[in-house]
């Protein structure tokens, strides 16, 4: 994590697990001493997003952006100014957690003045269990489609095939060679196999990629 750039962006379709993701990446961020602020650019999906754990995540010391209308019985795609805050501000470890689709994405593209070429990292979540990203071909298309309306390009890929609290090694291998598939063709690495810590805990230890345990902070305990 520490190789990382300072603005990390995370991207991946709808259920891909992005979010989670995301809020465990700054969780451990922060763990480790670091001044962190989680942006929440997601104007497209209603649920599980970041800023529903703000509460939470400003207990870790971690500053969470969301909508500029701070309202909670109204959920409009309003994105708050104090996004370029930690994109200025280099006092900051950013994490921007985008849209789960090219629509989605366009979001980012009002900022794309901030992401130099060798300043950013862009992950992008694999999940080999989502349909539209259940084949190389698809994934790659996917990919594509992100980069060119967001104006920035991918530069590792987040192994996160799972299902769920059902997550079995099996699935994150499945996974892991559909992510290789993808790597070998494109040539972006995988960074991260992201799975519960149960299962990380039995994982081979050859895999490409760092191995990163997560919790579930976005669903609650009586969800599957």
């Amino acid at each position: 994590m520490i190789n990382d750039k300072r603005i990390r962006i995370i991207t991946g379709h709808y259920g891909s697990g992005k979010t989670e993701f995301s809020v465990n990446y700054a969780v451990k961020l922060a763990s480790m001493g670091k001044k962190v602020a989680l942006a929440d650019l997601d104007v497209v999906n209603l649920y599980f997003r970041s800023r529903e754990r703000a509460e939470t995540l400003k207990e870790l010391g971690i500053k969470v952006i969301g909508s500029s209308i701070n309202t909670p019985a109204v959920d409009v795609p309003a994105i708050s100014p104090e996004v370029a805050t930690p994109l200025q501000d280099e006092s900051y470890e950013a994490i921007l957690d985008v849209g789960g689709d090219p629509a989605g994405a366009r979001a980012l593209g009002r900022y794309v003045e901030y992401f130099k070429e060798g300043n950013y990292d862009m992950f992008f979540v694999l999940n080999a269990n989502r349909p539209e990203t259940q084949s190389a071909v698809k994934a790659i298309e996917y990919i594509r489609k992100i980069e060119d309306v967001s104006r920035t390009k991918v530069t590792g890929i987040i192994n996160n095939t799972h299902l769920l609290k059902s997550t079995t090694v099996e699935d994150v291998l499945k996974g892991q060679e559909l992510a290789l598939e993808v790597s070998n063709k494109i040539n972006i690495p995988i960074k991260y196999i992201s799975t519960l810590e149960s299962v990380a805990e039995n994982l081979p230890n050859n895999l490409e990629g760092e191995i990163f345990p997560i919790k579930l902070f976005m669903r609650e305990e009586w969800m599957l």
